[in-house]
């Protein structure tokens, strides 16, 4: 059976798990035969902590935008159906394991490490020793592979999921731009004091979560008070 790659990405209220930052947004796309496939997770949700405003610089999101976002406990047991037995891709791995650790954690202790059911591939890792004293953080690796097409005035995990896959492909053996694939938000790249950024590669297909209508009225409140707020047409709405 070939693998399951996912490429998963997180956004946080700030950099620092042990000063009690939290997740606000998951984004991860299934790979399926090395393409993009229309299979993904993404949520935003409530920290019930403030964000950091150098953090909202880098996304975009407020506090007002996660107001009736779900809190982790709530989307825990879809986020480890989607991700169980996967190999992720992820772009600085030890971030987003660290906050996603501690997440479920917070929600039970009875929940597993992502390690424990997961593989993982750090592609920063990866950029690194393919390209040693470079500078490798996800937007720089996007220009080297001429990775392009997306919005980047704010990084989102959705978005930086798509872009590492483009990117990733390109990094371990080169493949035709996917099809950006997308229902969630924009946000950023600018994680760690490295800048260096990848995520989780996925491998077959695997049972998906299909979105509720709730949670679809839900998704386009939130994009719509992103676009009404910045004043601009949002890149995933040329895709709907």
């Amino acid at each position: 059976m070939a693998k399951k790659y996912i490429v998963l990405d997180t956004e946080t209220t700030g950099l620092e798990v042990i000063q009690g930052h939290r997740v606000i947004e998951i984004g991860a796309v299934l790979l399926n035969d090395r393409k993009k496939s229309e299979d993904h997770f993404q949520t935003f949700l409530n920290p019930s902590r403030s964000i950091d405003e150098e953090a909202s610089k880098v996304h975009g999101i407020v506090n007002s935008d996660l107001e009736g976002m779900p809190s982790f406990d709530e989307i825990a047991e879809a986020f480890i159906e989607f991700i169980e037995g996967s190999t992720l891709v992820i772009h600085n791995a030890p971030f987003d394991l660290g906050f996603l650790n501690n997440e479920l954690q917070i929600a039970s202790t009875s929940y597993p490490r992502i390690e424990d059911i997961c593989e993982v591939e750090d592609s920063l890792v990866i950029a690194r020793d393919k390209y040693p004293g470079q500078r490798n953080s996800l937007d720089a690796l996007a220009q080297r592979f001429d990775v392009t097409g997306y919005d980047r005035t704010f990084h989102g995990a959705l978005l930086d999921a798509n872009i590492l896959a483009d990117v990733f492909m390109q990094l371990t053996g080169g493949q035709s731009k996917f099809e950006f694939m997308t229902n969630g938000n924009s946000y950023s790249d600018n994680k760690s004091n490295s800048l260096d950024f990848d995520k989780n590669l996925i491998k077959d297909l695997v049972k998906v979560k299909t979105l509720t209508k709730d949670e679809l009225d839900q998704e386009e409140s939130k994009l719509s008070a992103i676009e009404k707020k910045h004043n601009k047409k949002p890149i995933w709405r040329k895709f709907q």
